[in-house]
């Protein structure tokens, strides 16, 4: 299926308009923002990944703003006391100078539109806070260089007090058909995740509701030995948080297995959900996949046809994503 893809004139009115835009809970006015796009693009919220920051500036303890960015102020101050590191913490051991980091959220918004699992747009937008970090300088652990002074290896930490209002900041609007086929051809560890898709499309799953309305998907990019531009991918369960491992032990089989599996299927909101818990996560070990496998040798047929021939697939080649 065609899907427009928003030119740059687009992505820079988004992005203005989004970072312009204070969070409010439920996201109500982002989500307005992103279904103006284009008509029949509908955003839903997903969820959030935290417990991120981002370096900050340099604030005097009145809360005088010094510097946006602590790497590039450091740079030119050291560059001042001609890059001597000891006449830069003489200068600076009684100022008093804080430094801050941004705290971050990423917020994911999915919008499907088409059938196939990977036919939907994914935006992921940031909520940055900054807070107070560490002191500049710690006189009992001078620096010895500009990482120690950026990086220093035992900070002496403050207390997380907020120095400016959360804000949006908008990260990327991907469609995800195309950014998945790029990273299964560029990255071999990828390649379970068209596997997992065409699993999903072949199961019970597929019949009540879209991939992306159970999960998400991570990117991650860095660079191979080469230097070349690497992007792997991973699913993310947008259920997660209120799964609970399986109650496993060597003696559960039949009926008491059966009733595991729809259990952990209705926590989930979703037929087969086990089934792609055992593929892309821990949730679901592999002891369970093994054992109702042997039930259905054994001639119990609690699983639908679609699942139970998923199931020996993977037992006969089993792979994660």
């Amino acid at each position: 299926m065609s899907i427009y893809t928003p030119d740059e004139a687009a992505l820079r009115n988004l992005t203005a308009e989004i970072e312009a835009t204070p969070p409010r809970p439920h996201h109500s006015a982002l989500l307005e923002i992103a279904n103006r796009l284009r008509a029949g693009w509908t955003f839903r919220y997903a969820l959030h990944r935290g417990g991120w920051y981002r370096p900050g500036g340099v604030i005097a303890a009145d809360g005088t703003r010094i510097a946006d960015n602590l790497e590039a102020w450091a740079k030119a101050e050291l560059a001042t006391c001609d890059d001597d590191m000891h006449e830069f913490v003489e200068r600076y051991a009684d100022s008093g100078l804080l430094v801050t980091r941004h705290s971050g959220l990423t917020h994911y918004f999915v919008a499907p539109y088409g059938p196939s699992p990977a036919d939907f747009l994914q935006l992921e937008v940031e909520e940055l806070q900054e807070v107070l970090d560490r002191n500049l300088l710690d006189k009992d652990a001078a620096p010895e260089d500009i990482q120690e002074l950026i990086e220093p290896l035992h900070p002496g930490e403050l207390d997380a007090q907020a120095v400016g209002a959360p804000r949006y900041r908008f990260r990327r609007l991907l469609d995800m058909s195309k950014t998945i086929a790029r990273a299964s051809s560029s990255d071999a560890k990828t390649g379970g995740l068209p596997r997992l898709l065409s699993d999903w499309t072949h199961s019970s799953a597929a019949i009540r509701g879209h991939f992306s309305d159970h999960w998400i998907v991570s990117l991650r990019e860095h660079q191979d030995r080469y230097r070349n531009p690497v992007t792997s991918v991973s699913v993310v369960s947008r259920h997660a948080r209120e799964l609970k491992p399986f109650q496993w032990n060597t003696e559960l089989s039949g009926v008491e297995m059966s009733s595991q599996l729809q259990a952990f299927d209705r926590a989930a909101g979703y037929t087969s959900a086990w089934y792609f818990h055992l593929v892309a996560g821990t949730i679901t070990p592999p002891k369970v996949a093994y054992a109702v496998a042997k039930d259905l040798d054994a001639g119990f047929s609690y699983l639908p046809d679609t699942e139970a021939a998923l199931l020996r697939s993977w037992v006969a080649a089993p792979y994660s994503v």
